[in-house]
């Protein structure tokens, strides 16, 4: 199930859409500190946390999935968004050096092929930071938000798919630990909750926030050697003498 970019856009236009972009981006800019100079790519509907990087990135794009629709963005200037199929984007081969995943991974038909296509596109060294709803969470149980949207994952599945598509978690986190209510109390004690949900690694965080490198080489099965057995080739054998006539037989005849 895709996600409609109006709907998207929406939730982050009110106020526990601007909770969630304040808490994800802080966590976002934690792990990528400095991105001067580098090439930085959002799948899904990163846009809203972007805009961190416009100014500091050599360029920064947004891909949007072909089936939730795509929105100008920045808003002003020239736009930097693109619509594509995610498991077959328009990039070359190791074009990126960050690629940041929000609203995607959950809502795809195969989360491992969205990211062996990111896997093409990465750089050698490039990092991948994705942000998946947690399925312990209440953020994934309620569908008055995007998170609570397609299919969560726990940590170990998390695991799973991105080494099966030959990424190397380097970092986990999680965020979203206010519940999802839009109550100005809960929306005000906002930070609070994080502090302790963080503090005490609380299980019941909104979402997974995590950071993997691209693995450059790919594992080779090993076979067991099996032995064969020789084959017997026939061979000639020497039939045995034929005996010699006995002399005296052979008188007795004559």
């Amino acid at each position: 199930m895709s996600l409609d970019v109006v709907d998207l856009r929406t939730f982050y236009s009110g106020p526990l859409g601007a909770v969630a972009r304040r808490l994800l981006g802080r966590a976002i800019r934690a792990r990528w500190e400095n991105v001067s100079g580098m090439a930085v790519l959002g799948i899904g509907y990163a846009t809203p946390y972007l805009d961190a990087f416009t100014h500091e990135a050599e360029r920064t794009i947004a891909v949007m999935g072909a089936a939730q629709g795509v929105v100008n963005w920045p808003p002003n200037g020239l736009s930097a968004t693109a619509l594509a199929e995610l498991d077959m984007m328009p990039l070359p081969d190791a074009s990126m050096d960050r690629i940041l995943v929000v609203h995607a991974l959950e809502t795809g038909e195969s989360p491992r092929e969205l990211l062996t296509e990111m896997w093409r596109i990465l750089n050698p060294g490039g990092r991948l930071i994705i942000v998946a709803p947690n399925r312990r969470g209440l953020w994934a149980r309620m569908d008055t938000t995007p998170f609570g949207q397609g299919q969560p994952f726990s940590r170990g599945q998390l695991t799973g798919v991105l080494r099966e598509a030959l990424f190397s978690p380097v970092h986990w986190a999680e965020a979203l630990y206010v519940p999802p209510i839009p109550r100005r109390a809960f929306l005000k004690s906002a930070i609070a909750w994080e502090r302790v949900g963080v503090t005490l690694a609380l299980p019941f965080a909104g979402v997974h926030i995590i950071e993997a490198t691209k693995t450059l080489y790919r594992p080779v099965a090993v076979r067991q050697a099996r032995r064969v057995a020789t084959r017997m080739r026939p061979v000639l054998a020497p039939a045995p003498a034929s005996r010699l006539p006995d002399p005296a037989r052979m008188a007795s005849l004559d």
